[in-house]
């Protein structure tokens, strides 16, 4: 390379600098040190510093300039994005010895971090969190649905990682360190950064201290993160996938509590078939003003109301916006408002179905191991899980499954329920939908609902809306279709359907703002807006009559835990002593969301007192128990 050619003092002094020989005096070798360290530090810093620069241009709805500059009016929020990657820069250093090496040991996984939260919160719409990292098989599994555009800034960050790149081999050297210098300096940078890890990226203090909410709703969990960068709310959430027990828990006190009930069977004359279909992205958009006064939007939902008014019928308010499907469906399998994903056998309701000599059967026309869901559902004790690959595959491809898997779906439930003998245990039959996965199309659409002229949107909003009402539309026809089937059949069964989450529409939400929809989570129609999925519980005929239930009226609004103890009131059922002592909890406070906010007396707050936080205190100790004392034996 050019720069160590030529005689000229400047040469001579700068391949002294960037690596000194034996003749290099002692203050030079220090000059050296120093510029080692600067370079070092530099190279850590400016992946900090692209870090925070994609984070900024990641979410739409908040200006990236603005953003940027917020980051740099705390000092120390910057230094929680900067220290990792400069730390592993010098642990990179004194394992190798190569600058290069070191460089690329930091900015690999810290700038692939960086670049997956943007694309996730630009397409899914919330960043990425420690806990996805269990979950890689299944992102890998729905790339292919999403289109990744190499927008500018994404060109900016690789555009600045080769030219970082290209400093790291120009302005150092391989260094020359004895076994005893780079054995310190490893146990140096390994000791630093793993007390960081464990010390300050944990600190709730810290992060309190650290918190940017000028130009954020504080109450958004997406804009909660990005307003701290990528790098430190991740390393952050790390500590999220090792939850703790919730505060005051006992082992004794919550045993206590659940001993106050008994379990109760279902009467041998009232096991009834029950069939759950948790559907994908359903949600009723006639609730948004600007979308009910159309009377093209009201028809697409008008066989849905025509069924709730013959059903149990209420809203969700679930955990998640857009994604995280399986928080949801375990909620309601589960009864537990908070959890962590399943790594063993774990009490659920689906085993008190099998007590009671039911058949637990699971259908999804997805892939298997999609949330690890066909190890989870043997954790929750179904007996057998139908996916794509093993059942689904013969009648539907995956990609069919996101447009028109809705029809297979029922065809298959109702082939299950009707291959049935008077001599077969009754049936548990679980189901999760695939149809109306997101994104959708912003370019063209399918079925015309609104448009530019009618409305005043933008032609990308009214594609959006256009191609999920049309999904949507197909869905309703096709749970009318089942409802209208199971009432000409003699077989008692109870079904109860549930959407899992809000679709997912534009980054930063940017079809919901042009729609007029708050998601201001201070208040309670934001609240509503951005967490509620209807949810409705129907029996036919033969199971109003075994049941001597009418099936109809309000069922409230609830957290999906609380979801199984409404359709157990529906049949008039009492279920197991954790069952009893949710209908206690549900009636003090039927929302038990996961960041702190409860539903008392009709009013969502997070400022809970007396007896009604000593009640959801007492639910939150003894699902804590149920979940991590149980054995398949028990």
């Amino acid at each position: 390379m050019f720069f160590w050619k030529g005689d000229s003092p400047n040469m001579r002094f700068f391949s002294s600098l960037v690596r000194p020989d034996e003749s290099t005096g002692a203050v030079m070798r220090w000059v050296h040190r120093i510029w080692v360290f600067f370079w070092l530090t530099a190279l850590g810093a400016g992946i900090g510093l692209l870090s925070l620069y994609l984070t900024a241009h990641s979410y739409a709805a908040i200006d990236a300039t603005a953003l940027l500059q917020s980051y740099f009016k705390i000092p120390l929020l910057v230094v929680m994005n900067l220290l990792a990657p400069v730390l592993l820069v010098y642990l990179g250093f004194f394992l190798f010895a190569r600058p290069w090496a070191a460089y690329l040991l930091s900015a690999l996984p810290f700038l692939t971090l960086a670049l997956a939260s943007y694309y996730k919160v630009q397409l899914r719409g919330d960043p990425v969190l420690a806990s996805d990292l269990r979950l890689l098989r299944t992102a890998g599994g729905i790339m292919d649905k999403y289109t990744f555009d190499m927008t500018a800034p994404v060109l900016v960050v690789i555009e600045g990682f080769l030219l970082l790149l290209a400093l790291s081999l120009l302005m150092l050297r391989r260094e020359r360190m004895s076994s005893r210098a780079r054995l310190a300096g490893i146990m140096a940078a390994l000791s630093l950064t793993l007390g960081c890890c464990f010390e300050y990226y944990p600190s709730t203090d810290i992060y309190k201290a650290t918190a940017n909410t000028d130009l954020i709703t504080p109450w958004s969990a997406v804009e909660v993160y990005i307003s701290r960068g990528t790098t430190y709310p991740f390393l952050f959430s790390v500590q999220d996938m090792f939850p703790d027990a919730p505060e005051g828990y006992r082992d004794s006190d919550a045993y206590q509590t659940l001993s106050q009930y008994r379990d109760a069977d279902i009467p041998d004359e009232q096991k009834v078939t029950v069939v759950g279909i948790m559907l994908e992205a359903f949600s009723d958009l006639t609730d948004f003003p600007a979308l009910g006064e159309l009377s093209s939007v009201r028809g697409v939902y008008e066989p849905l109301h025509e069924l709730e008014k013959r059903s149990v019928s209420g809203d969700l308010l679930t955990n998640i916006f857009a994604g995280g499907t399986t928080d949801t469906e375990w909620g309601f399998l589960t009864g537990y408002s908070e959890h962590e994903e399943f790594r063993s056998a774990t009490d659920s309701f689906v085993r008190y179905f099998k007590a009671q000599g039911y058949d637990a059967l699971y259908r999804h026309p997805g892939y298997s191991w999609f949330y690890n869901r066909s190890n989870v559902n043997e954790y929750l004790g179904f007996d057998e899980s139908v996916f794509n690959e093993s059942g689904f595959a013969d009648l539907i491809s995956i990609d069919e499954a996101l447009y028109a898997s809705d029809a297979v779906l029922v065809d298959y439930l109702l082939n299950d329920i009707d291959t049935r003998t008077e001599d077969d245990a009754p049936l548990f039959l679980f189901s999760v939908s695939y149809q109306n996965h997101g994104p959708y199309p912003s370019e063209t659409y399918w079925e015309e609902y609104v448009t530019p002229e009618k409305t005043g949107w933008s032609m990308e909003s009214c594609c959006v809306v256009n191609n999920y009402l049309a999904g949507i539309r197909s869905t309703i026809e096709q749970m009318r279709r089942l409802t209208h089937e199971l009432d000409a059949r003699d077989e008692p069964v109870v079904l109860v359907l549930f959407g899992d989450h809000k679709p997912w529409m534009g980054n930063g939400s940017s079809v919901y703002a042009e729609l007029g929809v708050s998601l201001d989570l201070s208040t309670q129609e934001g609240f509503y807006n951005y967490f509620s999925t209807p949810y409705l519980i129907y029996a036919n005929k033969a199971a109003k009559a075994a049941l001597g239930q009418d099936f109809t009226g309000e069922g409230g609004d609830i957290s999906p835990c609380f979801l199984m103890e409404r359709l157990f009131d529906a049949c008039g059922w009492t279920g197991d002593r954790f069952m009893q002592l949710q209908r206690a909890t549900s009636a003090v406070s039927p929302l038990m969301h996961e960041d702190g906010y409860r539903m008392i007396d009709g009013v969502i707050t997070t400022d809970v007192e007396g007896t009604a936080a000593d009640v959801c205190e007492r639910y939150l100790c003894a699902q804590y128990y149920r979940e991590h004392h149980f054995t398949a034996a028990s």
